[in-house]
């Protein structure tokens, strides 16, 4: 083989490895265009779910009006037992 021949194959090489960097930095390219519209889209979804969740600490507030619900309910089911005894007894 001359030196002519190495020379080829060297340039045939390197263009073979040129060409698959070049492919590689487009296959890179965009997948960071997928990313961006990803987070993009991330963004958004990120700007909804803060404002559904701005509200939970106020549920901290639920648990003592449960309370007082529940005790309210007692009192009442007792009213209701005081005005239906008796009722529907046929003497």
């Amino acid at each position: 083989m001359s030196t002519n021949d190495y020379w080829t194959i060297a340039l045939a090489i390197g263009a073979v490895a040129a060409v698959v960097v070049v492919i590689l930095l487009v296959l890179l390219l965009q997948s960071i265009a997928r990313i961006r519209g990803s987070v993009g889209g991330l963004l958004e979804i990120a700007g909804g779910v803060a404002a559904n969740t701005s509200n939970i600490p106020q549920l901290e507030a639920t648990a003592p009006v449960l309370a007082l619900i529940v005790e309210e309910a007692v009192v009442q089911d007792g009213y209701m037992n005081a005005l239906t005894d008796g009722y529907g007894d046929a003497a």
